[in-house]
């Protein structure tokens, strides 16, 4: 049973109580507290039993619950390991290896939270649901342990109480469980640097050197294919590259080419999600901190930056960076230096800076939000990747691709597409772009049956308007007409305060992919 219920606001500094009345997190800590403790042992260097063994108790605390359960996806054996804490003390572990049968596998497959508010009514886990009654549990929680496109497993909260009010915080649980996966890819990265320095080739190297990296990329149409020229014209530079576009476009994937089309290729590849860590973490995430910066700080730690000296770093959501940072990190574009948190040794690196974000970075300048002097920093070579509703012809290709992928994955035989169905999807809008329809896709090939793509077609609103208008030009003419009318009233000047960029609420690089995409030319808005 799922359901996505209104989060519930928390206050950070409260005191919180149990049933019995027993204090929070242990010996009268706060909230705030305790979150600190969980984030200094993610900023320690603990191996992974001890990091489990001591958030344990603290996340438990904090979500006012009888039981914990952390459960880690081994790809190799194709299981789960499941551990379990009662009150202070881990009190089971097992592998898990029939992983259909467990809710960590639902939560980790569709990437969303699992509620049961009554173990005793519930019938899809016979498994885990006793295992969890022989604890008392009654009503059961789980969150996916994700962060990026890294998927861990899930972390789940149990209750002795049915109807357990721990779904009213589920946005206070689920960032409890990014913060723990974030602990997880640390610990990833520091085997890939370890892996790195013995000459072994690192986890983030292309898995066919042969094959151009853009081909990974699908799609032909005009629109993408003026991006991916330009991809592969500033890869050979070590120019900083500013990638938008809205969520779900392929902002990732379009730097990680770059990137295998650059000299770097051969070094490490490293990505930092400025928007999926805590502010109070990001700063040694991104320069590493020394021994002693700050309590639990017990070795030191090699930040991000240096992970990818020779190579290049990625910093997705760079618009989510807080203001007291991005003067270090303008210095680091600037002069290639830093020093680690706590740290007075000046550190020189050699890294090329990639940059993505599905934000306005202008009009964060505007409003104080973010540094000009950083923007134009990051903005030497601005890539904007198309809406998936602006290149629609790419979508046979796409389906296509994704049902090739989740076949072999789910190990059917899908051998026809009902053109109808693409149609329809054709018609779709796609607010979350490629990343949508490939979950979409995902989910028609696990309901599908035979050789025939069945698709939840009902899932799809419809979009009949749209069609409509796009066949008979009308709404197309209606675009082509402001447009003109706006860059008529701004004087051909396209960017600025009274350009036709601001008139139309639009970036300036949206502006001009419309001005190429319907055919607008100077003559028609200049007299």
């Amino acid at each position: 049973m799922q359901d996505h219920a209104p989060e519930k606001q928390r206050e950070p500094g409260r005191t919180g109580k149990t049933d019995q009345g027993e204090e929070l997190a242990g010996a009268g800590r706060t909230d705030r507290e305790t979150l600190l403790a969980i984030t200094e042992l993610i900023a320690g260097d603990q191996p992974l039993p001890d990091l489990l063994n001591g958030a344990a108790p603290l996340l438990r605390d904090l979500a006012n619950c009888d039981v914990l359960n952390f459960a880690l996806y081994d790809p190799v054996r194709n299981s789960f390991i499941a551990r379990f804490w009662e009150k202070d003390k881990r009190v089971l572990e097992r592998e898990k290896s029939s992983v259909a049968e467990l809710p960590c596998h639902w939560v980790w497959r569709h990437q969303e939270p699992i509620f049961i508010p009554d173990l005793q009514e519930e019938t899809r886990f016979p498994g885990t649901v006793s295992e969890l009654t022989g604890f008392g549990v009654r009503s059961y929680a789980a969150f996916p342990l994700s962060i990026s496109d890294s998927h861990y497993g899930a972390l789940g909260f149990g209750s002795r109480t049915p109807g357990w009010e721990g779904q009213r915080e589920a946005g206070f649980l689920l960032r409890l469980a990014r913060l723990m996966a974030l602990g997880l890819e640390s610990r990833e990265l520091r085997q890939e640097l370890q892996s790195t320095r013995r000459n072994r080739p690192p986890k983030y190297s292309p898995g066919d050197p042969q094959k151009p990296p853009l081909e990974a990329i699908i799609g032909d149409s005009p629109a993408l294919k003026a991006v991916l020229n330009a991809a592969s014209i500033v890869a050979q530079t070590d120019a900083t590259v500013l990638i938008t576009g809205d969520t779900g476009t392929g902002k990732e994937r379009v730097a990680r080419a770059i990137h295998l089309m650059s000299p770097r290729k051969h070094n490490a590849f490293i990505k930092l999600n400025c928007a999926a860590i805590p502010t109070g973490l990001l700063e040694s995430e991104l320069f590493g901190h020394e021994k002693g910066a700050f309590t639990g700080a017990i070795s030191q730690k090699i930040g991000r930056l240096e992970l990818a000296d020779k190579g290049t770093l990625l910093l997705d959501e760079v618009g989510d960076i807080p203001l007291e940072l991005q003067p270090k990190l303008l210095r680091v574009l600037q002069d290639q230096e830093f020093e680690r948190l706590g740290g007075t040794k000046t550190i020189k690196v050699n890294v090329r800076i990639l940059a993505a974000t599905n934000k306005d970075l202008e009009q964060a300048v505007d409003e104080k939000h973010f540094r000009s002097d950083l923007f134009y920093r990051l903005h030497v070579f601005p890539l904007h990747l198309p809406a998936l509703q602006e290149r629609r012809e790419d979508i046979p290709l796409l389906v296509q691709h994704f049902v090739r992928k989740y076949e072999a994955r789910l190990n059917k035989q899908i051998h026809i597409i009902p053109d109808e169905a693409v149609e329809a999807m054709m018609n779709y809008e796609w607010p979350g772009n490629i990343r949508e329809l490939e979950n979409f896709i995902e989910r028609s090939v696990i309901l599908s049956e035979g050789n025939r793509l069945r698709m939840p077609l009902g899932e799809l609103k419809n979009s009949a308007l749209v069609k409509q208008s796009e066949s008979n030009g009308t709404l197309r003419d209606r675009e082509r007409s402001h447009i003109i009318e706006a860059l008529r009233q701004a004087g051909g000047v396209l960017s600025g305060p009274g350009g036709a960029a601001a008139r139309l609420g639009l970036k300036r690089t949206t502006l001009q992919y419309k001005l190429q995409k319907l055919g607008i030319s100077r003559h028609e808005y200049l007299d």
